[in-house]
């Protein structure tokens, strides 16, 4: 299994509304961070160029743009995607979708992450979109299927990691959202976790934005999550 420094299994989420304020975001943390996360706010102003600059200055990046649609559809937005640069790329775990995405990223270097049941859902939200399963149910479903079409790895909640490692095994990395570091508020997810805590159930990569773009230092405050992911490593 591949090492991870400590650094690089922090991906800071850049939820801003401008390339000016995701600049400057980027120039604060510095080498402090190595890995960034760019979502659909800022992706829609600029923020897929950003990513491609982010990108040849070394730094790691993270689309977090969810495709799903027609096979033909997603696979032509992962190639053009993997021209930009980008280490992650997010689809929903459909079959067709997933089939296509690998299909398209083939040797570029760009790995395809499944979405699983997004972190702000839980049982009660499920059944209110017509699904017949509980949260880890479908979770565990599409985790099997998205291992079987050779995606790269699953955005998932900790609370799922320790399971799902039994379902993927070892080759799929595991990317967590809803990470909360001692102190921080909720926000909108149901389904959060500490930073330790989840990388002791087996996540690979810890998401986290508002508790780091809010701090009074930034840099400081991915500081200490770095140093709580290495301790969890020890």
């Amino acid at each position: 299994m591949m090492v991870i420094d400590p650094r690089d299994r922090l991906i800071v989420a850049l939820d801003l509304s401008t390339v000016a304020a995701a600049d400057a975001m980027v120039a604060r943390l510095g080498d402090a961070v190595s890995f960034y996360k760019i979502g659909y706010q800022l992706a829609f102003v600029g923020g897929l160029s950003f990513a491609q600059e982010l990108a040849r200055a070394g730094k790691q990046v993270f689309l977090d743009l969810k495709l799903h649609d027609i096979g033909n559809t997603v696979a032509k937005g992962v190639e053009s995607v993997a021209r930009l640069g980008a280490t992650f790329l997010t689809v929903h775990a459909y079959p067709q979708t997933m089939k296509a995405a690998v299909e398209a990223r083939a040797q570029s270097g760009l790995r395809i992450l499944a979405v699983t049941v997004l972190t702000s859902y839980d049982d009660a939200d499920l059944a209110a979109a017509g699904y017949d399963f509980t949260v880890a149910e479908l979770v565990a479903e599409r985790a099997a299927q998205a291992r079987d079409m050779g995606v790269d790895g699953l955005v998932c909640s900790a609370e799922e990691a320790a399971d799902l490692r039994k379902i993927v095994g070892s080759r799929l990395a595991l990317v967590t959202p809803g990470i909360r570091p001692a102190g921080a508020a909720s926000g909108d997810q149901k389904r959060i976790v500490r930073p330790a805590h989840a990388i002791a159930a087996g996540a690979d990569y810890l998401v986290v934005g508002r508790p780091i773009l809010d701090a009074a230092d930034p840099r400081s405050a991915a500081e200490a999550i770095v140093g709580e992911i290495a301790a969890a490593l020890e």
